[in-house]
């Protein structure tokens, strides 16, 4: 186990900034590499330009253990398109901690041992410009953000969360229309909207009409604690 290779972009111990577990200290193992690119995406140096590191599992695991902390968060990135995801997230689970993975949900679960899936399937609002970024536009088609059967699959095994990212109030339609071709009992309160933004101003200028959506649809806020507390910062 200790000499699998992995490609990590950073580890880091925070608080979880967003979904059920907001506020909670968690050990954030970031790992570098995506398969979509979103115009906002607040990680680029894990997606569009990933930057990473080779560590080993025990290398990773001896990091995660510097910090006194029962939770751990998978993200990146995309996690689970990673070589090692499936045997990290198992020997976390064998040291007795609780692990929560981050990922846009277009990759099956496969069986890895997680405790909460925190899904994040990608709007059409996370299509970068075609003109300027045609690559980038290309690899953000429809088929590619969505993949109604792998989402079917985690909300079946796994403790989940749903949780989008919110431009504006034309937003919910496509919510909507992604929760009515998922076709599982959804509860509303699994289901996040998240003010997209990297800057306290931008987040609040979205807050009206996220707060009258989720009042309207029983659906949950999602704060960005991480970006009130700390800014659009690094290893937070």
């Amino acid at each position: 186990m200790g000499l699998r290779m992995m490609r990590i972009s950073e580890i880091f111990y925070s608080l979880q900034g967003e979904g059920m577990l907001t506020g909670v200290p968690s050990v954030f193992i970031r790992t570098s590499g995506c398969n979509l690119r979103c115009s906002w995406c607040d990680t680029k140096y894990a997606s569009w330009t990933p930057e990473s590191g080779e560590m080993s599992l025990s290398s990773i695991l001896e990091k995660v253990y510097e910090f006194p902390s029962h939770h751990c968060v998978l993200t990146g990135g995309e996690p689970t398109i990673v070589d090692g995801i499936q045997d990290l997230a198992h020997a976390l689970r064998s040291a007795g901690k609780h692990i929560t993975i981050e990922s846009n949900g277009t990759q099956f679960p496969s069986g890895i041992k997680v405790d909460l899936a925190s899904l994040s399937p990608k709007l059409s609002n996370s299509v970068p410009d075609s003109a300027t970024y045609p690559q980038e536009a290309n690899m953000q088609r429809l088929e590619r953000r969505w993949n109604l059967d792998a989402l079917r699959e985690w909300i079946d095994c796994y403790d989940y969360q749903l949780k989008f990212v919110v431009m504006s109030g034309g937003d919910i339609d496509e919510i909507k229309q992604l929760l009515d071709l998922i076709n599982r009992d959804v509860p509303p309160d699994r289901v996040m909207m998240m003010p997209e933004g990297i800057d306290t101003d931008t987040i609040r200028g979205r807050n009206e009409t996220l707060v009258d959506l989720c009042k309207q649809y029983g659906y949950r806020y999602c704060r960005r604690l991480h970006i009130e507390l700390y800014g659009n910062t690094r290893g937070t």
